[in-house]
């Protein structure tokens, strides 16, 4: 017969009180009197003694060892012009006015967090005061959310300049060949959800609501009305203002988002009132969401990010020649081949793009499947057939597997490593300016590695 649950318990705890008594008893240093307490007091253990003066290096100098990756970064940050970054904060001697935080700091910092993945701001602020590599890069200096946000997102130029810099200096050393660059495109989520995108309709009701709302909130309050204090009042007129310029801002974007469908959906275009810049894309799982295209040129040798840009558009389709201009303007050269998938494969793309390099792709399979993929159309102009006979060789065949090695690893390491798995910032620009981050970071990591710093 079964027992009753409680018996059950009683015979496993009288169980262990015997076993326990057991052990005391072979104990050599057990007593029959000593308490379950005495006996966890006797043990030899070692305890917290926060009274003793701790192994802490006296000076911040000392805080880290000599090959730490910050050092490195640091003395990387030394051998760069970093006059860009200085130019808005030049001071008349004697001003009015806090000294501003040096712009190498402020570099070293962002570099160094992008390289640990750490992409917010308001963490990087507790960083600064909790981690001791952060706070060696501080070198004493305050820090704040503010100053911090702002500096990443508010030098496009300057970040564009410096990436055009860092690779001179990696140019210089040997360390792009030039022989093949790799083209992908990695769409990242963006800072707003898919209950933020309304038609245009919804967004201009929302607009009047808005502008009531405000226009309200500068009337005095009426007799017998909650009273509220002065700061709650101009919170109020604050979040209001800010909400009426994010819907400005979105219906001003509607015409871009209603040009990129065609003329039959342009009243369905929706458009977010979080990030207006941002569209829906298709992303890596197969779902839809709020994202921005995000574009690297890689040379394949030594994975150096040569090329940047960024969009809203979810097709790579017109990407290649832009970024064709772009590593020709920052690198004054183009490699010898342009290495690319299909999703960027157009007839006019490949026609201009191969004006300059030899364009690598997978040619479309013909509807007509008896026909040979590599023979050229009758309307195909000669650099379009120059590329269908070339794709069918056993040497084009065998460099296009250099691009799923070269980009798909650049991307995992952007997502895994540089912590590009959504966006914390908005607008196109903006965004922009976290990719030219994480391309400076990827680039600074091999200068470092090669013992550049």
């Amino acid at each position: 017969m079964r027992q009753p649950k409680s018996s059950t318990v009683n015979k496993y705890k009288r169980a262990r009180a015997l076993q326990d008594d057991a052990a005391t008893a072979a104990s050599p240093n057990s007593h029959p009197s000593t308490s379950p307490t005495e006996r966890i007091a006797q043990l030899r253990l070692r305890r917290v003694q926060r009274d003793q003066v701790a192994p802490i290096p006296a000076r911040l100098a000392d805080l880290l060892p000599p090959d730490h990756l910050a050092r490195l970064i640091w003395e990387a940050t030394m051998r760069l012009d970093l006059t860009a970054f200085y130019e808005p904060i030049l001071v008349v001697e004697g001003g009015a006015g806090q000294a501003a935080t040096d712009p190498q700091i402020l570099v070293a910092l962002w570099t160094f967090a992008t390289s640990q993945g750490v992409t917010s701001a308001r963490a990087l602020d507790r960083l600064c005061v909790e981690h001791l590599a952060y706070i060696w890069l501080c070198g004493g200096v305050s820090m704040n959310y503010h100053t911090l946000s702002d500096f990443r997102i508010r030098h496009r130029q300057a970040l564009d300049d410096l990436m055009t810099q860092i690779l001179g200096r990696l140019a210089h050393a040997g360390l792009i060949e030039f022989e093949h660059f790799a083209q992908d495109g990695i769409r990242v989520r963006a800072s707003a959800g898919a209950a933020s995108f309304h038609r245009q309709a919804t967004l201009e009701k929302n607009l009047a609501e808005a502008q009531a709302l405000l226009a309200t909130l500068a009337e005095p309050p009426a007799n017998g009305a909650e009273e509220i204090t002065a700061g709650e009042q101009a919170a109020q007129a604050r979040a209001a203002q800010e909400r009426l310029e994010r819907l400005e801002a979105a219906l001003a974007e509607m015409p871009a988002a209603q040009a990129s469908k065609p003329e039959t959906e342009r009243g369905e275009a929706r458009v977010s009132s979080t990030d207006p810049e941002a569209r829906v894309m298709k992303m890596a799982d197969g779902g839809f969401r709020p994202a921005y295209n995000i574009q690297f040129a890689t040379d394949t040798a030594q994975l150096v990010i040569a090329g940047v840009e960024v969009t809203n558009a979810g097709t790579d389709k017109a990407e290649m020649v832009p970024m064709q201009e772009q590593v020709q303007e920052r690198c004054g050269r183009l490699p010898k081949d342009w290495l690319i998938d299909g999703g960027f494969v157009t007839l006019p793309a490949i026609e201009q793009g191969a004006e300059q390099v030899r364009i690598l792709a997978p040619v479309p399979a013909p509807k007509d499947p008896t026909r040979d993929p590599a023979l050229p159309l009758a309307t195909d102009a000669p650099a379009v057939a120059e590329w269908r006979a070339r794709m069918a060789t056993s040497e084009a065949k065998a460099t296009y597997h250099l691009r799923a090695a070269t980009s798909e690893c650049v991307n995992a390491q952007a997502r895994s490593s540089h912590g590009l798995l959504q966006l914390r910032v908005r607008g196109l620009i903006k965004v922009l300016c976290v990719a030219l981050w994480i391309a400076i970071t990827h680039n600074l990591l091999i200068w470092v590695h090669h013992g550049m710093a």
